[in-house]
């Protein structure tokens, strides 16, 4: 499947900022098997005085964006033509979660896809009795490692209802789950807690979901918008879930950066100097064009 996908991100700043700094993760990376970039440009306005490209622990592309002079407004738009292949979910390995344990035990490889930087808490989803306690009732009695991931995920989405109203970029999961309202980065970090509590290791992942119109109704332009979901390893390799649609994650679902939580995700990231408040827009569109 090939798709051009457009992103926009504007903030206004209710006074001028002095000076600025940002770390942005918004580069799409090319995963072998998954994803391939044919294009792409970023566009940053005003254009900044340092630029610092680089990449993370995670294997994430970043740049660091510096203004020493005063921004009133930044602008950052995204261009991207790239080709997602179908993929397909291998057998479920059938590992016991019993025996997940012994298998993370043996492992020897600490680098950035390791699940063993997924295995304990992260800073923005600590431990949480509450979520743990959903999660080992929601996995209760499954088979296998891979069902019991599967059946938290679904029970996540079944307890949970959607509202962009509900919670901030900074809220922290018990409190979303606490309310049982929040958005997919809630439903993402929710999920990971209650995957790490039951001793399956769990990431997060940000990126692009296209999304459907209502039957007979022509697509809008400018509704998708940034989407999260969870990677969870099964006792031999990674399955990408979406408890916030009760979902795989497929063909539709295109990997913009991944890490621990939303904090090693976090599309946009910065610090500047200003007084007063900001708002900040954000448009997305993902075209199928096959």
């Amino acid at each position: 499947m090939h798709y051009d996908i457009a992103l926009r991100i504007r903030y206004d700043f209710a006074g001028t900022a002095e000076r600025a700094r940002t770390l942005l993760r918004l580069t799409v990376p090319d995963l072998p098997g998954a994803q391939a970039v044919l294009s792409q440009r970023l566009t940053i306005t005003p254009p900044p005085e340092e630029r610092l490209e680089g990449r993370d622990f995670f294997g994430n592309a970043t740049l660091l964006a510096v203004w020493h002079r005063p921004v009133s407004a930044l602008d950052l738009v995204l261009s991207l033509r790239l080709r997602r292949e179908a993929g397909g979910l291998p057998p479920d390995p059938g590992v016991p979660l019993p025996d997940l344990a012994t298998r993370l035990a043996a492992l020897r490889d600490l680098g950035p896809d390791s699940p063993l930087h997924h295995q304990p808490p992260s800073p923005r989803i600590p431990p949480s009795a509450a979520i743990a306690a959903f999660a080992r009732s929601a996995a209760a009695g499954a088979p296998t490692t891979r069902q019991a991931i599967l059946r938290a995920s679904r029970a996540l989405h079944r307890a949970m209802t959607f509202d962009s109203d509900a919670t901030r970029v900074d809220t922290p999961p018990e409190v979303a789950f606490a309310q049982r309202r929040g958005v997919c980065q809630d439903y993402a970090q929710i999920l990971i807690g209650g995957l790490r509590a039951l001793g399956i290791p769990a990431g997060y992942v940000s990126g692009f979901l296209r999304t459907e119109p209502p039957p007979g109704q022509k697509r809008l332009e400018g509704v998708d918008a940034m989407h999260a979901w969870v990677r969870a390893w099964d006792g031999a390799g990674w399955i990408e879930v979406d408890p916030t649609n009760d979902r795989l994650a497929g063909v539709d679902y295109i990997t913009v950066a991944r890490g621990r939580d939303y904090g090693d995700a976090a599309p946009v990231l910065g610090a500047l100097r200003s007084a007063g408040g900001q708002g900040t827009r954000q448009a997305v569109d993902v075209v199928a064009l096959d």
